[in-house]
């Protein structure tokens, strides 16, 4: 069904919304029509009493499920992208990532090994040997990695924050060969 429908806004209004999605304000209503999308599918799962939601932490849960199916193509996003989206702070912001990993984890599983997957392949090698380095503003998606460690081989070292950084993480050679085959993740090489 196509539904299409006028929003007035003004340019300032078109620009800070631009500023806080992440993209340039003559991209502002394409990138909207996910959002419109996540919003209407919201409120016919509320008429059709899929989901009436009372308590306001459990729409704000829902709401992010719906963005990750609709405006996040499927990832996971990290805490900073959620505290710009729903004005929270990073503590909440966590709260409710933490909350929907839990709460829909079933629903959520494509999303979230296809989220570790690319945060794998996205790893950089010190050295030949490792450690391989990661880094991202999301401490939810690292739990669900060490997760995944602990399922595999529970004596495998866990992931851990790098020594004097704010959001780098190191995973020993070991571990991270072992992730790379759970999630089918092509692995990082080592450039000198």
């Amino acid at each position: 069904m196509k539904i299409t429908f006028d929003l007035t806004l003004t340019p300032q209004e078109t620009a800070e919304i631009g500023q806080i999605i992440g993209c340039l304000p003559a991209d502002v209503p394409a990138a909207l029509g996910n959002y419109g999308k996540a919003a209407l599918r919201e409120y016919l799962a509320m008429m059709r009493g899929q989901k009436a939601l009372k308590r306001g932490t459990d729409i704000h849960e829902y709401r992010l499920f719906l963005l990750v199916d609709t405006v996040f193509a499927g990832q996971i996003p990290d805490e900073q992208t959620i505290s710009k989206i729903f004005q929270t702070t990073a503590t909440e912001s966590r709260g409710l990532l933490r909350s929907i990993i839990s709460k829909y984890q079933y629903l959520l599983r494509d999303a979230i090994d296809q989220t570790l997957k690319d945060v794998l392949q996205g790893a950089t090698a010190e050295t030949a040997n490792g450690p391989f380095l990661v880094t991202m503003n999301s401490v939810n998606v690292i739990e669900e990695l060490n997760k995944k460690l602990a399922a595999i081989d529970g004596t495998l070292p866990s992931i851990a924050k790098k020594r004097g950084s704010v959001a780098t993480y190191e995973i020993l050679k070991s571990s991270y060969e072992q992730l790379c085959a759970q999630l089918g993740a092509t692995p990082a090489v080592y450039v000198p």
